[in-house]
């Protein structure tokens, strides 16, 4: 009998991350990733399969402590994100969008330097992006820039990686149903959950899909949006979020 595939989920004790967890534990044993000891608790009770690690992404020296003993990954989901809206750009608030920088994208390059020397020759990293990159809204400046990055990074390492035999899949999801987005004062549209996010991600990973990207209509909207004059870009915009 072979042994059980090994994947590592950050953000997992909620939303999308909470999800992804509990579906991958169907085929693997699961390393769910999160700061809430409590939420993480009521995560491992889902499946046999989902083993906690408690740490705080911003902070490289917990999660290598954390991670110590893991070695021989065939899967990382680098999930873990925030978001929060820069409602007064005139008096940019530099410290939200460190805030958000630091946890959504700089985050993930102690996760890359700590993880994946550990992770199998051939093995699979995923990327969780924003669709949010196709059309700039206002107010999302920090969150879509550090979601930009996310995304430049992720297909940037699939070219280096590559050849190498490991695969990097990027994923762009629109709206979901989460504790984030239940904050949002806007409407949403083609507004998924959290289960349907997450079958849509693993159904991608178990195919090795370089990208995963849904709803299809919201995408194709957005893509629409952005071949529009800048000018007809800025009335369309988000206001009021």
């Amino acid at each position: 009998m072979s042994e059980a595939k090994i994947a590592l989920v950050t953000g997992a004790t909620s939303g999308i991350g909470a999800e992804i967890a509990k579906n991958l534990a169907n085929s693997y044993q699961v390393y769910g990733c999160g700061r809430n000891v409590d939420r993480l608790n009521t995560l491992t009770k889902s499946s046999k399969n989902i083993y906690p690690l408690q740490f705080d992404v911003t902070n490289k020296p917990e999660i290598e402590e954390a991670s110590k003993a893991i070695f021989d990954l065939d899967l990382i989901v680098l999930n873990a994100g925030d978001c929060e809206y820069i409602d007064d750009t005139i008096n940019f608030d530099d410290k939200l969008f460190e805030r958000i920088i630091k946890t959504n994208l700089i985050s993930i390059g102690y996760c890359l330097n700590l993880w994946l020397p550990r992770l199998k020759p051939g093995g699979h990293i995923v990327f969780i992006g924003s669709s949010v990159t196709y059309f700039p809204f206002a107010k999302a400046e920090a969150y879509g820039a550090s979601k930009a990055g996310i995304n430049y990074l992720a297909n940037s390492m699939r070219q280096s990686l590559a050849p190498k035999g490991y695969t990097v899949t990027l994923v762009e999801p629109g709206f979901v149903k989460t504790p984030l987005t239940d904050k949002n004062t806007f409407d949403m549209p083609f507004l998924m959950t959290a289960k349907e996010a997450s079958d849509a991600i693993v159904k991608g990973i178990s195919k090795k899909k370089n990208r995963i990207r849904f709803p299809l209509m919201l995408i194709l909207t957005l893509k629409f949006l952005s071949l529009l004059p800048v000018k007809w870009q800025t009335l369309l915009t988000v206001k009021d979020v």
